[in-house]
C-alpha cells in the first residue's frame, strides 16, 4: 500500500471556522469600483451581475473569496471594473443583509433595489393569486371520470 504523504484530508482544507459574525467595518464604494446584485450564478467561480448603474456584467469570484464566501443571486456586492473590459468585473466584497439595509439607508444603492429577496425583480403580482390554483371536485365528477 502507499504511503499517505499528504498533510491531512477534507477536514484540513477547510480549515477552522472563523465566523465572521462579527462586525465589521462598512466598505464604501471607491473609483473603479461599483455595487452590483447577483443575477445567477453561472459556476466556474463567476455569477452576472446587475450594476447600480445599470449595466450587466460578468463578474469573476476573486480567489481569496472563492470556497469561503458563498455567493448567491439576490446578494449585493461589491465589484471592481476593468479599465479594459468594461463587460467583465471582480467581485471584492460581499455584503451580508444589514450591511446592505445600511448601504440603502445611507442613500449608496437605489430606493428600487430589492434586498434579501433571492432573484432581483420578484413575483409580486403572483403572490395574490396563489389561492385560485386549488380545485375542488365533488363525488359526482370523480363518478363520471
Amino acid at each position: 500500500m502507499p504511503k499517505n504523504k499528504g498533510k491531512g484530508g477534507k477536514n484540513r482544507k477547510r480549515g477552522k471556522n472563523e465566523a465572521d459574525d462579527e462586525k465589521r467595518e462598512l466598505v464604501f464604494k471607491e473609483d473603479g469600483q461599483e455595487y452590483a446584485q447577483v443575477m445567477r450564478m453561472l459556476g466556474n467561480g463567476r455569477c452576472e451581475a446587475t450594476c447600480i448603474d445599470g449595466n450587466k456584467r460578468l463578474c469573476h469570484i476573486r480567489g481569496k473569496m472563492h470556497k469561503k464566501v458563498w455567493i448567491a443571486a439576490g446578494d449585493i456586492i461589491l465589484v471592481g471594473l476593468r479599465d479594459y473590459q468594461d463587460d467583465k468585473a471582480d467581485v471584492i466584497l460581499k455584503y451580508m443583509p444589514d450591511e446592505a439595509r445600511l448601504l440603502k439607508a445611507y442613500g449608496e444603492l437605489p430606493e428600487n433595489t430589492r434586498l434579501n429577496e433571492g432573484i432581483a425583480g420578484g413575483l409580486d403580482e403572483e403572490d395574490d393569486g396563489a389561492g385560485d390554483d386549488y380545485i375542488e371536485f365533488e363525488d359526482e365528477d370523480i363518478d363520471k371520470i
